[in-house]
């Protein structure tokens, strides 16, 4: 798994839920919220998303960006996102190329896990336990962001 100090595989290529292809270097420059999650759609992984989205200004104020991984096919992210009205990007990682650098797979199965990465690419903090009603939450008062 990627601790505190490492740096994120920037040169892996993903879609995203509009059919991109996306390079992790692409999101350098930014602070970045990498969340895994195990599949679009489900309870828990609903609540965490639709948290992201309703404090979105807040993490863009902050010059933050967010962005979900789950090897969902593209579709599905892109049903997802649209439902929900999801204004971040969810990348597709079928292969779990990037699920298994960041250390997001045990026993087979994706974790619920957050990676916080800095401007250049390095792991500033992971959360390795998440609550999926109370991780948004959790991020705001890391950041020192509003929540209503």
């Amino acid at each position: 798994m990627l601790v505190k100090g490492d740096k994120i595989p920037d040169d892996t290529e993903l879609f995203d839920q509009e059919g991109n292809i996306l390079k992790i270097a692409d999101f350098k420059g930014k602070r970045t919220v990498y969340y895994t999650y195990p599949k679009d759609s489900t309870p828990g992984c609903t609540t965490e998303a639709k948290n992201f989205r309703d404090s979105i200004k807040e993490y863009e104020n902050a010059d933050i960006q967010i962005v979900g991984i789950s090897a969902d096919p593209i579709k599905s992210h892109k049903r997802f996102a649209e439902k929900h009205e999801l204004p971040f990007i969810l990348l597709s990682d079928p292969e779990k190329k990037l699920l298994k650098a960041l250390g997001s797979i045990e026993g087979g199965r994706i974790k619920r896990r957050t990676w916080l990465v800095d401007e250049n690419g390095v792991v500033e903090k992971v959360y390795e336990k998440v609550s999926a009603s109370k991780h948004n939450a959790e991020l705001c008062e890391y950041f020192s962001l509003k929540i209503d």
